[in-house]
């Protein structure tokens, strides 16, 4: 049965939420899935009440975080294809734009019983997924882009060098970020210089590796 479309928000309601959802995602970028509530409450510069009218738990909460990312991360890769006049510029700027986003630091929000086969899930990971492939064949038809790189190659990269380290405290890895990405940038640039082992990884290669959460959805 399709679900009942949502009512329209105000204005200032329609700010609440986003600026919940931004101080979520800052929190949980920061904290994990375990952030509390009230910190992202304050955060938000709303009262605790407020969160719960806008989203009845945590993971709720955390679902429309996850689309939020999705959604700037996509804008990310439209915008670079439609502002840069070099296919491989563009490509540049979208992987450090998405390594902003911090996603490898939310890419565990996806294994805390989000149902990943949720109709707006689908959608924004449909939306992402064109956007990313669209940057990235671009540059592979401009003979600047290696062929044996995928989709999944890109994601695996960006989300392993913005994931936090399980101890943290003995250096900010933070500022190395980007000049990593940019060395990981230039082993994507034809010709190719050597023989990558496996095959190219797809995301669907990559949504394998984790459990469907939709099965889930009945114990909620």
């Amino acid at each position: 049965m399709a679900a009942a479309p949502q009512p329209r928000l105000r204005a200032d309601a329609l700010r609440n939420r986003e600026r919940i959802v931004a101080a979520a995602r800052e929190a949980l970028v920061e904290h994990g899935a375990e952030s509390s509530l009230d910190e992202i409450a304050r955060r938000a510069g709303v009262g605790n009440a407020t969160l719960y009218r806008h989203f009845a738990d945590r993971r709720e909460l955390i679902h429309h975080v996850t689309l939020s990312v999705m959604a700037r991360i996509a804008d990310q890769a439209e915008r670079a294809r439609a502002e840069e006049p070099d296919a491989f510029l563009a490509l540049r700027r979208f992987v450090h734009a998405a390594a902003d986003e911090r996603i490898g630091a939310l890419c565990p929000l996806l294994a805390e019983g989000i149902d990943k086969e949720h109709p707006d899930h689908v959608e924004a990971r449909d939306r992402l997924e064109s956007a990313i492939e669209a940057v990235m064949a671009d540059a592979r038809a401009s003979g600047q882009l290696r062929p044996d790189i995928a989709i999944g190659d890109l994601m695996v990269a960006i989300t392993q060098l913005t994931r936090p380290l399980p101890d943290t405290g003995c250096m900010d890895f933070d500022q190395f970020v980007h000049r990593h990405l940019q060395l990981f940038l230039d082993g994507l640039m034809a010709p190719a210089r050597s023989r990558l082992p496996g095959s190219p990884a797809t995301l669907e290669d990559l949504r394998r590796k984790f459990p469907s959460s939709a099965d889930d959805s009945s114990h909620r």
